[in-house]
């Protein structure tokens, strides 16, 4: 996709439409009780931890020279360079990591150094009383998919889905632009710029402007939180979900687990990012696209529907703020998604 069918970030003049209500009142107004952890500014301090995957101090160092130089402070937890086979440490040093992050009120920021697998196995033993009275902005995708969920459906906290400590260039100097775009697009969401992004027009699209909570994240997360304390409520919201390397039939089993869920019933609208879509065995192919497969699950609702968006697991894979307010609009054009 090329990066002119971008924006990284709309200057703070950009007129905010008004808010369209499109559900009953019962949904709309859920918003109110979300909060919006505190910007940062030139001289706050993020924490680097790694809940999930393990990651070396070497593959962290792009990321925190880049960020230095946005006038940042840095702080390095113990999780980095531990391992634990796939872990980035084992559970204990996973959780006693995160814990002291969420808890330390100098730390503004806690950026999740990779994804991987493993914050489902401490998401229940962290302890949240101090992050709910001094919330800050926790920051990752994929596996962290968990935590944008847990806080959305526990405490109304928002939170940045984004790339991470190992999407960072090592040389900035040669990275190409989509690549710079997206990173620099956490720095916007942390800045507490107004976020806004366009994709091309979808043949597939379905075409309507509405206002709401943007939530989401990876879709094999979400739908493995079915039924938990962490289950994503996605009612008189606006959803986005994006994923990698499934089968075509695995993604569709997903969606239906949403559809018979009721998470696609009360949308306000839908964004599907990137999915890299594992290829069908032969003599076992699925014949539906993803097109087929989505909109096969949303034919009897009526809220509008992009494709092909800027997030997931890919280059252009831009910073969203879930639990903020955003507006969707598609129409011939194309589709466009802005914070306000």
């Amino acid at each position: 996709m090329n990066r002119k069918h971008f924006l990284s970030s709309f200057i703070a003049a950009v007129t905010v439409l008004p808010a369209f209500k499109t559900l009953a009142n019962t949904v709309e107004n859920e918003s109110s009780s979300f909060k919006i952890p505190p910007y940062l500014k030139s001289g706050d301090t993020i924490g680097i931890t790694s809940p999930a995957g393990y990651i070396t101090l070497e593959q962290i160092q792009p990321s925190v020279l880049q960020m230095q130089s946005w006038g940042f402070t840095i702080k390095v937890g113990s999780t980095i360079g531990k391992r634990d086979f796939t872990y980035g440490g084992t559970d204990e040093e996973r959780l006693a990591d995160f814990q002291q992050m969420l808890d330390d009120p100098t730390i503004k920021a806690i950026m999740c150094a990779r994804g991987g697998y493993g914050f489902v196995r401490i998401i229940d033993k962290l302890d949240f009383s101090s992050f709910k009275r001094n919330p800050k902005w926790i920051i990752g995708f994929s596996d962290i998919t968990i935590l944008h969920c847990h806080l959305t459906k526990n405490y109304g906290i928002a939170s940045i889905h984004s790339k991470m400590c190992n999407s960072f260039p090592d040389d900035w100097s040669k990275a190409e632009p989509i690549q710079i775009e997206t990173i620099l697009s956490i720095k916007n969401a942390l800045l507490g710029e107004q976020m806004g992004y366009t994709a091309p027009i979808n043949i597939n699209n379905r075409q309507g402007k509405v206002d709401g909570i943007l939530v989401g994240g990876n879709l094999s997360i979400i739908e493995t939180l079915a039924g938990s304390g962490s289950d994503l409520d996605t009612r008189g919201k606006i959803l986005f979900i994006e994923d990698t390397g499934e089968y075509l039939y695995s993604i569709d089993r997903m969606l239906w687990n949403l559809k018979r869920s009721g998470k696609l019933k009360n949308l306000k609208g839908l964004i599907i990012g990137g999915f890299k879509v594992k290829p069908d065995d032969v003599g076992e192919e699925f014949g539906k696209t993803i097109y087929d497969i989505v909109l096969e699950k949303v034919e009897e609702y009526n809220y509008p529907v992009a494709f092909d968006f800027p997030v997931g697991h890919q280059r252009n894979n831009f910073a969203l703020k879930c639990g903020v307010n955003h507006v969707l609009i598609i129409n011939e054009t194309g589709s466009t998604l802005r914070s306000i």
